[in-house]
């Protein structure tokens, strides 16, 4: 019986360690007809809850991964950097080194919402400088041969991010968010935390990608993701792509993840979209 219970630990501690070294890479084709025939086939890489995670030897298979999927854009939907951190040196060096070949559009996750605002101004100002377009409740829009997609981006206040005294009146937060785009658009939302998605569906947003969730952190075999930054077992959206009245989510299942925190059947993950009309 001893051994039984200690090879099934040292099992679960070299799952542990793969799951919190090693990065998959997820693929999904979204069809619409809404998509311009000119972004046909068109590439997006999404990273999500870097979290400052990797070393700098990881770093650089993490881009040689990004490099051999040949990006349109890349998406960064959050939580790139931790709240602990005393620096922000990993996140930025991928960034730039990124920003040299690819368009780079970011959002603000909870975590970069939880720094003091010299160290926020100090992340905004080198994303700034490298090229990366920041998108706060903003709508940057892609060009090409008279055809056009929007990125959106959805700026959720921090006091929603609450396990306890919670607002109550988050979807009239993002009514006035997202009451502004047009139907016969494509528009792609980023929403860093998903767990909003049956709101935002409602609005004309044909496409979300978010992270936060972390994948649930511990994936339990034919039951999914066990628990939410929330606190909440069994969180609703959590990786993958969910649908709603022909609204697609896509849940990144992030690369790293704050402190304290393990993953369990759950690979890091860089996830790759291609569009297709």
């Amino acid at each position: 019986m001893i051994k039984i219970i200690l090879s099934c630990l040292v099992l679960v501690l070299i799952l542990i360690y793969f799951g919190n070294t090693s990065v998959k890479l997820s693929k999904y084709t979204i069809k619409s007809d809404k998509i311009p025939k000119e972004f046909n086939k068109f590439k997006i890489v999404q990273l999500s809850d870097f979290h400052s995670y990797s070393s700098g030897k990881n770093i650089i298979k993490l881009i040689e991964k990004i490099h051999n999927e040949h990006p349109s854009i890349i998406i960064m939907t959050g939580d790139m950097v931790n709240k602990y951190d005393q620096n922000f040196e990993r996140f930025l060096y991928l960034a730039e080194v990124l920003s040299k070949k690819y368009k780079i559009y970011y959002i603000l996750g909870n975590h970069e919402k939880r720094l003091r605002k010299d160290d926020l101004n100090l992340i905004m100002g080198k994303l700034y400088k490298f090229g990366i377009k920041i998108l706060s409740d903003g709508k940057i829009t892609i060009k090409r041969n008279g055809d056009c997609i929007n990125i959106c981006g959805i700026d959720i206040p921090l006091s929603y991010y609450k396990i306890i005294n919670k607002p109550s009146n988050i979807e009239e937060v993002i009514n006035v968010k997202l009451n502004k785009y047009k139907e016969k658009e494509y528009n792609i939302l980023l929403a860093h935390n998903p767990l909003q998605f049956d709101i935002y569906a409602k609005y004309n947003v044909d496409l979300t990608l978010s992270g936060h969730v972390h994948g649930g952190m511990i994936r339990l075999p034919f039951i999914g993701a066990l628990l939410s930054p929330e606190r909440k077992f069994f969180p609703k959206y959590s990786s993958g792509v969910y649908e709603i009245d022909g609204k697609k989510l896509i849940v990144s299942r992030g690369l790293g993840h704050s402190r304290p925190g393990i993953r369990l059947f759950n690979k890091r993950e860089i996830v790759s979209i291609t569009l297709i009309n």
